[in-house]
């Protein structure tokens, strides 16, 4: 029979309300640059195919570099000794950093081809080495704020609505809002820059609230001795719990990046309407939400695995619904409702089963290591996103959309090439992520209160 497990969550609500709304801003702020940067740099900036295959290979490339860069800021944050914890010193100056090179890459420099390339690319690599910093430490402060699987799942679910709050409020709000900004500005480009500078203030104020909100309790674990660049490696590489949960979030991320980046380009060239998209996207994000909302009471009926396997055939579902209907907007629809309904669920699931991992390495190495275990998080969201953009710089090459001005333009092949990379190969990649997950991951709910159990016994939590 399990035990109830204590919560060491000091603040209750409060901890709760300021750590979430925390990342509105941040999910904003990620969402220009990871969603919308290519759409700026074909349809804005409206680059020539030469110099649009050299930006995406050049930002494919320096999304995979910086990836490897993450658990060192891993080591930085769990390092941290200060006055004010471990974590909100790392936010703080990721926040302002990130700020600035954000700024940067939407700001008019004058450039053009090989010049343009080489200065964007040293700006857009500030952005995401200081942008990982914050995003590290913030999310590691979650599992640092309670032990108890079913308060984490709460604290993690408000956070995740916060987050696709921010999400899709760029989403169904960047096209009417640039656009008018363009208009009021009569230049387009200038529209786009001052959209970013309002994410950026949106992102440092809401980042503010966690900072200055959320109490962390400090005595709650025991303290340990810093940890080095080469235990670095033992911290990943022993838990394997953490490399399983790593590469199955990997794969989904891949697929659901795929996905979401061809939005806009879906449909202008596919459907033939791109004002639809903000439409799309603002029921989509709904759904979402809703799903989100729901997570905490579908869990206390559902195991997670049982959860988990709702979700993908949701996913599916929507995926194959949405590759075989007709340019209707209300089949559309649905398919994009059980999709993203299915999505949200698998993002809190991934979220909690990477924070259970740290007690599990833990338990296993005795060594509590959260910054280094949540750094795998911006690392697999950088992969999937480098990988993601390479499909889509690719696929508006080859299948002759970035020279198209219309849906008229796009032959019959080219939408099939689109819709394939869109639909089909995501749905396969979060299908084999699911896999792994199911063969591979033992961390269910009563081996995890046996890990809690074991480590209260041994002193590592002093609750």
């Amino acid at each position: 029979m399990e035990t109830k497990q204590e919560s060491p969550l000091r603040g209750g609500r409060r901890n709760k309300y300021c750590f979430g709304l925390g990342t509105v801003g941040r999910d904003m702020f990620y969402t220009m640059e990871s969603m919308f940067l290519m759409i700026y740099l074909s349809e804005v900036l409206r680059l020539p195919d030469s110099t649009l295959l050299l930006m995406t290979g050049i930002l494919t490339a320096l999304r995979v570099f910086d990836a490897f860069n993450d658990p060192i800021m891993g080591i930085i944050v769990d390092n941290t000794r200060s006055r004010w914890g471990k974590f909100k010193p790392g936010m703080c100056v990721g926040a302002l950093a990130g700020g600035v090179f954000m700024v940067l890459m939407f700001s008019n420099l004058g450039l053009s081809g090989a010049a343009y390339a080489v200065v964007f690319a040293l700006c857009y690599l500030g952005w995401d080495v200081f942008y990982g910093l914050n995003d590290i430490s913030y999310w590691s402060m979650l599992p640092a704020l309670t032990t108890d699987q079913k308060e984490r799942e709460r604290i993690g679910a408000f956070a995740r609505i916060c987050a696709n709050i921010g999400l899709f409020a760029v989403v169904v709000g960047i096209i009417p809002a640039t656009g008018a900004l363009g208009s009021l500005l009569e230049n387009e480009k200038q529209g786009w820059f001052v959209f970013a500078l309002i994410i950026t203030f949106l992102m440092i104020a809401f980042q503010m609230i966690t900072l200055f909100g959320v109490k962390e309790r400090k005595d709650y674990f025991k303290q340990e001795e810093k940890t080095s660049f080469t235990e670095m490696f033992r911290v990943i590489f022993r838990n394997d719990q953490l490399l399983w949960v790593a590469v199955s979030m990997a794969l989904f991320m891949i697929g659901y990046c795929t996905t979401t980046n061809f939005g806009l380009h879906f449909f202008k060239y596919i459907y033939g309407d791109a004002d639809m998209y903000s439409i799309f996207a603002l029921v989509l994000g709904v759904s979402q939400l809703s799903a989100l909302a729901i997570f905490p009471l579908v869990s206390k009926k559902l195991s997670r695995k049982k959860v988990y396997s709702c979700a993908a055939v949701l996913v599916a579902a929507g995926y194959i619904l949405f590759f075989f209907s007709p340019m209707n907007i209300f089949i559309i629809g649905i398919a994009g409702v059980l999709l993203f309904v299915g999505e949200a669920f698998i993002q809190i699931l991934m979220l909690m089963f990477l924070a259970d991992t740290i007690e599990y390495g833990q338990w296993k190495s005795g060594k509590r290591n959260e910054s280094i275990t949540f750094s795998v998080q911006p690392f697999i969201n950088k992969i999937g996103g480098a990988l993601a953009n390479g499909v889509l710089g690719v696929t508006l090459v080859k299948s002759g959309v970035n020279k198209a001005e219309s849906a008229a333009a796009v032959t019959t092949a080219g939408a099939l090439i689109l819709k394939s990379a869109m639909l089909l190969l995501p749905l396969v990649i979060i299908a084999a992520g699911f896999f792994i997950y199911l063969t591979k991951y033992k961390i269910d709910e009563k081996f995890y209160a046996k890990i809690i159990g074991d480590l209260k016994e041994r002193g590592d939590i002093k609750g």
